[in-house]
């Protein structure tokens, strides 16, 4: 909902710290690379209930997926197995923490597994939805160029949203499975809005 407003505030900052990073053993896929292992280090630091450690190697993870975009501009590299390596490690690492939040709040707080799952089930659809269009889009030439690999449809859920939600729910875990039952909702209005739109812009 908000990440297009994020992005023309972040984009000064970003550019500077990939002019930063722009080294030759420093690649854009590396970064990816880098954020995907630190999201799957959150998701064992959760299942562990170390939450604190969790939610560091989160936000690191999320720095590093911002930065991999900018640098890979930055050398003017045509988007391919660069954007489909970091809209993959996305996935895995979204799907990866809800299942570690779900283990450690389940172990440490008797939290239901089924919110989580519903979760779960909301990104399925919203991610069928807007790579379905993505694809599609690019075959009839009505893509959205947002300076992105792919073309997003908005939504109420985006990337900046699930950050925040995937913090919260990691300070705290004792309330995470509401959370959980909140965020799988407004996910699945996205999903619906994301499925009207990519419908209407292809017609």
């Amino acid at each position: 909902m908000i990440d297009a407003y994020l992005r023309r505030r972040l984009d000064g900052p970003l550019d500077l710290c990939a002019r930063a990073l722009d080294r030759p053993a420093i690649t854009p896929d590396r970064i990816t690379g880098a954020g995907l292992v630190l999201g799957l280090g959150s998701a064992l630091a959760a299942g562990l209930q170390f939450w604190l450690l969790a939610l560091a190697l989160w936000i690191v993870s999320r720095i590093a997926d911002g930065l991999d975009g900018p640098l890979a501009r930055r050398r003017a590299t045509i988007a391919g197995a660069g954007g489909f390596f970091d809209i993959t490690a996305d996935f895995v690492v979204y799907g990866t923490t809800v299942v570690g939040v779900a283990v450690g709040a389940s172990a440490g707080y008797d939290a239901p597994w089924w919110p989580f799952l519903l979760v779960l089930l909301a990104y399925y659809i919203n991610g069928t939805a807007f790579l379905a269009f993505s694809s599609i889009a690019e075959r009839n030439g009505r893509t959205i160029d947002d300076g992105r690999s792919l073309s997003f449809l908005g939504g109420l859920a985006e990337g900046a949203e699930t950050i925040a939600v995937h913090s919260l729910w990691l300070l705290l875990p004792g309330i995470s499975w509401q959370i959980a039952v909140v965020w799988a909702a407004v996910v699945a209005v996205s999903s619906g809005q994301r499925i009207i739109a990519g419908y209407r812009a292809l017609s």
